[in-house]
């Protein structure tokens, strides 16, 4: 690997200090020297075997995608431009309480079919792979940009308890305890859950926060999709907050939104809970995407009661009538917890992927203009495509809030985090457009967040909360994951209409000193690693 210097960058360090001009020189995939341009006057500028002229580009960290669903896609796409082409540099994978370490072959079925419409069916990729550890190795192989891995508590429970709603035995949370412990020991940062999946869902609190418990022994963080982002997202969000604090363990809010029309305009209201716990010391962070629309499956709206048994127990349910017409009272009459309390609105329901390709139609029309093309009611038109696309239709939905998401990516706690489904036809934007949007929309645009604040979310913030010792500021000594972006044309290419369009204004991309974007196209530099739990000292 030749030495590098990058000549006249305007540099955004990640602290959220001011900008400065410098040469900064990369080897061995570290930076080891930066030298200002005050500095610089008078002296001899550094030299390398090859130079980077950088005038009128930001020198920043590598972006980490707090919270990404490509489990999958880095192992079958080394390409991996969705990402690698916003400036991320690392992500954070086993999200929602769900993906596909630790398993056995059994478990391993279930959680393929239950997160089909995330990651696809995964009939591409060799499942060569049961433990948390051997996943991480996997990746070793070579990767498009580095991540980092949480343990799914879903999948573990499904893996000790199985898709049943019941307590979990002593025996059995004795053994959640060791496979999140043994988990953590080879090398996962910490601990996700999705309260509105299955089986995560039916773990109450007490065993949650042994869970928990066990991470914060390892220096760890609990990050939950928790039991309401609608009706209920208020008093889920305090959950949360109180069961980190017993257990002590810091805590890290999935996609921390406020969603639906009875949260519109009460964002202050979940940052004042926020900053409540924080003044008492509670360790909190949160992440969140620049858009207002959400996206997760479409079996994922359905109540807990019909999830239970697994997916095999779901399409059962879904072929009987009397069970079926139950599904639909509670989605469409009571609001069911998969669709956080809220009585599903269907003009607000978007497929934006199907895993058969007989079912392609449907994409990019709500459920409702499906029905009316059908003449059938939408609740007939959803329950076709769940059993027919068995289970594996993804979904955008439309229920977000401008102001709430302003407000929350100015809190001081917060961080970027895409979310991003790649699977389906048309995919939600912010999984090829989160970055270069803060970047865009809010810094340029708006001015809603300064170019060193948003920076700071991007970069320095997600790696002191993931515990990186080298990674996430430009500091001497740390690694080279770096992205050079131009602040006047930065902004992202994707929208809901062209999904996968790559952003502009950000031309070059560094992991571990490697190029993995130049002159705006993807090189095939495979540099990225698993970034494994920095142990605790001591």
């Amino acid at each position: 690997m030749e030495a590098l210097v990058i000549r006249d960058a305007d540099v955004v360090d990640g602290t959220g200090a001011d900008s400065y001009r410098a040469d900064v020189v990369v080897d061995g995939g570290r930076i080891v020297s930066i030298v200002k341009e005050a500095a610089a006057a008078g002296c001899q500028r550094p030299k390398a075997v090859r130079e980077l002229d950088a005038e009128g580009l930001v020198l920043s960290p590598g972006f980490i995608d707090m919270h990404a669903h490509s489990d999958l896609a880095l192992l079958r796409d080394p390409d991996h431009a969705a990402k690698a082409a916003q400036g991320v540099t690392l992500e954070v994978l086993g999200q929602d309480g769900l993906s596909y370490a630790p398993v056995d072959d059994r478990t391993l079925d279930g959680v393929r079919r239950s997160i089909a419409g995330w990651n696809g069916p995964g009939d591409d990729v060799d499942f060569d792979w049961r433990s948390v550890g051997e996943y991480l190795d996997r990746l070793d192989r070579g990767i498009a940009v580095n991540a980092a891995y949480l343990i799914p508590q879903g999948t573990v429970r499904a893996l000790v308890v199985g898709w049943d709603d019941r307590e979990a035995t002593p025996r059995e949370l004795d053994r959640m305890r060791q496979l999140v412990a043994e988990g953590l020991e080879q090398g996962a940062v910490g601990l996700s859950s999705g309260l509105t999946y299955t089986p995560g869902m039916y773990a109450g609190n007490a065993e949650l926060t042994e869970l928990c418990r066990v991470v914060a022994s390892y220096g760890g963080y609990y990050c939950p999709h928790h039991r309401s982002y609608g009706a209920g997202a208020l008093e889920a969000y305090a959950e949360m907050v109180g069961l980190a604090r017993r257990a002590g363990c810091a805590l890290h809010l999935a996609h921390a939104t406020m969603n639906f029309g009875v949260n519109e305009g009460r964002a202050p209201e979940l940052l004042a809970l926020l900053d409540e716990a924080l003044a008492a010391g509670a360790d909190i962070t949160l992440d969140t995407y620049p858009y207002t629309a959400g996206c997760t499956t479409l079996v994922a709206l359905l109540p807990s009661w019909a999830s239970e048994g697994g997916p095999g127990e779901i399409l059962r349910r879904l072929t009987d009538e009397e069970s079926a017409e139950r599904i639909r009272h509670d989605l469409e009459a009571v609001g069911s917890d998969g669709c956080h309390g809220v009585p599903v609105d269907w003009d607000t329901v978007e497929i934006s992927g199907v895993g058969s390709a007989a079912l392609e139609a449907y994409v990019g029309r709500t459920v409702r203009e499906s029905a009316a093309l059908r003449g059938e009611t939408p609740w007939t038109t959803a329950r076709r495509l769940l059993v027919e696309d068995r289970l594996a239709t993804a979904i955008l939905q439309h229920v977000g809030h401008e102001e709430n998401v302003r407000a929350i990516m100015r809190h001081r706690v917060h961080t970027g985090g895409s979310d991003g489904i790649l699977q389906g036809a048309k995919p939600h934007p912010r999984a090829y457009g989160t970055f270069p949007r803060y970047l865009g929309r809010y810094v340029r645009e708006s001015g809603v967040l300064s170019l060193e604040s948003c920076v700071a979310h991007l970069t320095g913030r997600p790696a002191a909360r993931l515990r990186l010792p080298d990674r996430g500021l430009v500091r001497e000594g740390y690694r080279a994951d770096l992205v050079l972006f131009d602040p006047r044309t930065v902004a992202a290419g994707s929208s809901y209409d062209a999904p996968r369009t790559p952003p502009t204004g950000i031309p070059y991309v560094l992991v571990d000193g490697r190029f993995v974007i130049e002159d705006g196209r993807r090189t095939d530099v495979l540099a990225g690693r698993a970034v494994r739990r920095t142990p605790v000292s001591g």
